[in-house]
C-alpha cells in the first residue's frame, strides 16, 4: 500500500507485531473495582477498530496500542488482518514502519509527521485523550450527566467521546471520534487493559 494511502489511517494513530499483553484487564461492562483514576492510569493496552474519512477516501483498519510513559507501539492491520504498519516512540525517537519495510525516523512524534506528511500533529496528547482526559488548554468543553467529557476541542481538533464502555463515572471511552479539516476518524475500542 502506497505511504500516501496510509495518511488517514496514521493520523489518528501515530497522531495516531501484536503487542504483550499489560496484567489487569478493563474491558466492556468488566471495570475493575479498584481501576485507577485517569490521571493515574500510565500503562495500557487498547486494541480496537479505526475507520478514518478523508475527503471522498474511506480507511478502516484494526488498531493495536501499547502505550507506556517510555514508550509506545502501534500496530495497524487490515480488516483480514494483514500488517499495514509499525509506529514506535521511546527515547531513542520515533519510528514508523510500512508493509513494505519502509523506514522513517525522527526525534519525536511531531516531527515524524512533519517528515512523513509534510505538517506536525498533536500525536504526543493522542494517549492521554483516548483516555478522555481534558488537557488544561482544551476549549468548548461539554460533559455527560455522569461527569465524563463528551467534547472538546485540543490542538485544533475536535474530540467527541461518543460511548463509553459502561455507564459508570470511571468508564473508559469505547467510541471516540476526532475531526480537523477534512479529516474526520472513528475509534471503537474493542477492550482496555490496564496496568496495576
Amino acid at each position: 500500500m502506497p505511504l500516501s494511502r496510509l495518511l488517514p489511517a496514521l493520523v489518528l494513530t501515530g497522531i495516531l507485531a501484536a503487542c504483550a499483553q499489560l496484567p489487569g484487564a478493563a474491558s466492556g461492562d468488566a471495570v475493575p473495582a479498584q481501576r485507577p483514576a485517569r490521571a493515574n492510569i500510565n500503562d495500557y493496552l487498547m486494541t480496537g477498530r479505526l475507520a478514518v474519512n478523508q475527503g471522498q477516501q474511506h480507511y478502516a483498519v484494526s488498531i493495536t496500542w501499547r502505550h507506556t510513559s517510555e514508550r509506545d507501539e502501534i500496530f495497524l492491520a487490515t480488516p483480514l488482518g494483514q500488517g499495514v504498519a509499525e509506529l514506535t516512540r521511546d527515547a531513542a525517537g520515533a519510528r514508523l514502519t510500512t508493509a513494505e519495510r519502509r523506514e522513517f525516523n525522527a526525534p519525536d512524534w511531531q516531527a515524524l509527521s512533519a517528515q512523513v506528511f509534510g505538517f506536525a500533529l498533536p500525536l504526543s496528547a493522542l494517549p492521554r485523550w483516548l483516555l478522555a482526559e481534558v488537557p488544561a488548554e482544551a476549549l468548548g468543553v461539554k460533559y455527560d450527566g455522569a461527569g465524563r467529557p463528551q467534547r472538546m476541542v485540543a490542538n485544533d481538533w475536535q474530540v467527541a467521546y461518543l460511548e463509553y464502555a459502561s455507564d459508570a463515572a470511571d468508564a473508559l471511552p469505547a467510541l471516540i471520534e476526532l475531526k480537523h479539516e477534512d479529516i474526520e476518524v472513528r475509534l471503537k475500542v474493542d477492550e482496555w487493559q490496564l496496568s496495576p
